[in-house]
């Protein structure tokens, strides 16, 4: 007996091991949000499968090119919407640069990180990527913060965008439109 029982928990312990369930929002307001179906063409990095399905449903007339995480030098072309998928300072920089070097002008990058004190992502809290990275990380190319958005009860995304040079003249930046929030 003692037998059969190590075989069951031998053959239930893979169900224990897994891949987090990351609990996303509604699906048509996070594509909403990002207003993706503005774009004509996105990118996405290192998203879990289960937002990129969302995109592809939500969204299926962008023409949607999807790279594998840390994968993003691979790609060559640039697109009005990209879409990062960062939660870990590891390795960040190189993932940032890239993105936005493949970012069109006038176009949206948008970074989802983990938030600092939940438990459920697989980086611990200490090392994961925040705003004040972000906003550092894109200082020099000019890029600023103007937007985020809820993605779960764990990640949230910022947007980033060049300064329009229609308002860059007057010191405003982006102040105007973040304003009201």
């Amino acid at each position: 007996m003692s037998q059969r029982r190590a075989a069951q928990t031998a053959s239930s312990s893979p169900e224990l091991e897994s891949p987090t369930v990351i609990p996303f929002r509604n699906a048509a307001e996070i594509v909403g949000r990002l207003d993706v179906r503005a774009a004509s063409r996105a990118l996405l990095v290192g998203v879990p499968a289960e937002f990129e399905a969302m995109v592809r449903e939500h969204a299926p007339e962008v023409e949607l090119q999807v790279a594998a995480e840390g994968a993003i030098r691979s790609v060559k072309d640039q697109f009005d919407f990209i879409f990062l998928w960062q939660e870990d300072r590891v390795g960040s920089h190189a993932a940032l640069e890239g993105a936005r070097k493949r970012l069109a002008p006038g176009g949206r990058l948008w970074v989802a990180t983990a938030m600092k004190k939940v438990q459920g992502p697989r980086v611990p809290a200490a090392h994961r990527l925040e705003l004040r990275d972000l906003n550092k990380a894109f200082a020099r190319s000019g890029l600023s913060c103007d937007r985020e958005a809820r993605l779960s009860a764990w990640h949230t995304a910022y947007r980033f965008v060049a300064p329009d040079p229609e308002r860059s003249g007057d010191g405003q930046g982006h102040g105007q439109e973040s304003s009201g929030r």
